[in-house]
């Protein structure tokens, strides 16, 4: 690993340091603000580190919901991360050591960044996965830090991830010639949210999008034979 690596990893995460700091901070400031000591942003932000789903556990802790139903809950909210990881199955081949840390810390954002990377150097993968990570601890700690001073309010945070997530895929579209993958999963979302409502149709979308990388890879396998 050299500096021309750790630099060229950097560029491509400062969309992420932008977003991260700033929802980061609104998530420290939200937990301290719902009665939890500093030290929990630190904690859920190292040891969890799932964005949305960090939001909800503060709402979970508060009214003592159930291992199991938070079991559900982390899978229905997460469920699309199956997709990540049936994606990144070649692109994480190589990493050997590395490869632990990466799938935990395949966040949205960070899978956004990698999936349209044809870098074969694993450290400059490992970075973007790091360096996404570490922006998340700093802002939730900055914000868990700094929430007894400043009013803080919530209004429209829900969709703050949604629109960050927003910009780096449409970057990408931007920056790969190949739109096939977008084509597909755009019409499959569409139709499922078409027949099942917008209260079903993500789970329905990623088990079908699912089916059809599953169909593919095989497809692909037995081209190459």
């Amino acid at each position: 690993m050299n500096f021309v690596i750790v630099k060229k990893a950097f560029k491509q995460t400062i969309p992420v340091l932008m977003g991260y700091l700033v929802l980061g901070c609104a998530f420290g400031m939200l937990l301290v603000d719902s009665g939890y000591p500093i030290y929990y942003a630190l904690i859920m932000s190292v040891f969890i580190y799932a964005g949305s789903m960090q939001f909800l556990t503060i709402s979970l802790l508060m009214v003592h919901y159930s291992l199991f139903n938070t079991f559900i809950m982390t899978l229905m909210v997460n469920a699309r991360h199956l997709v990540y990881g049936i994606s990144m199955l070649k692109k994480f081949e190589k990493v050997k050591y590395l490869k632990p840390y990466m799938i935990f810390s395949l966040s949205d954002e960070t899978y956004s960044l990698l999936v349209n990377n044809n870098s074969k150097n694993k450290y400059e993968l490992f970075l973007i996965c790091l360096f996404d990570h570490i922006y998340w601890i700093i802002g939730s700690l900055i914000g868990a830090c700094i929430s007894n001073f400043i009013t803080f309010n919530s209004s429209g945070l829900d969709f703050s991830m949604t629109a960050l997530f927003i910009v780096i895929v449409i970057n990408q579209i931007k920056s790969n010639k190949n739109h096939e993958a977008t084509i597909v999963g755009f019409i499959v979302s569409i139709i499922a949210l078409i027949i099942f409502g917008r209260d079903n149709f993500v789970i329905m979308s990623l088990v079908t999008i699912i089916l059809i990388l599953v169909i593919e890879k095989k497809r692909l396998d037995n081209k190459y034979e």
